[in-house]
């Protein structure tokens, strides 16, 4: 079984995946007549299962729209017990370290891993776990909010691998981490 922790996630120019009061609404800020999906369509073939934290759960459960994924959705939380709201049946709650999640998803079967959320992403490259990153970067300073990266105890280095161009002015960046 192949294993790798991938990353799919947007952010805007000066580095934030949400406001300051976990606003998303920039995310939709470019006219998108054809309903591109960036990518996320091809990117969600290439995994198993997605691994997401609370607070991601808890902002999609917010959204006005049907459920998202097609995928087993697993959130990983130190503090909510059972998910709640109208999204509850969809997810399985985990929680422990790190590495017993991985375990766990590897002993279910599920190796290729989307690993969705700010603390979470963060999570796992304070233990070096995500081999691969796609970073797409909207055209708004939001001047503060939730950074996507955040301090760690060492360098880590990934190699560029692909760069696209959608609506005209969104950018997106593929790096593979470098082994």
């Amino acid at each position: 079984m192949e294993k790798k922790n991938k990353v799919f996630i947007a952010q805007s120019l000066d580095g934030y995946i949400a406001g300051k009061n976990h606003e998303l609404y920039w995310l939709d800020m470019i006219p998108n007549p054809d309903q591109d999906d960036m990518g996320f369509g091809s990117f969600t073939t290439g995994i198993d299962a997605i691994i997401m934290g609370r607070v991601s759960f808890e902002v999609i459960s917010g959204f006005d729209v049907d459920w998202p994924y097609d995928k087993p959705v697993f959130v990983w939380s130190q503090s909510l017990q059972a998910a709640t709201g109208r999204f509850q049946n969809q997810v399985e709650m985990i929680n422990g370290d790190i590495h017993e999640i991985l375990r766990l998803m590897h002993h279910k079967g599920y190796g290729r891993l989307y690993i969705d959320g700010g603390q979470t992403v963060h999570s796992f490259l304070k233990e070096d776990l995500i081999d691969e990153m796609t970073i797409t970067t909207m055209p708004i300073l939001l001047g503060g909010g939730i950074p996507l990266f955040r301090e760690l105890d060492r360098s880590l280095t990934f190699d560029h691998v692909d760069s696209k161009l959608y609506l005209d002015q969104v950018v997106q960046h593929r790096y593979v981490r470098q082994k």
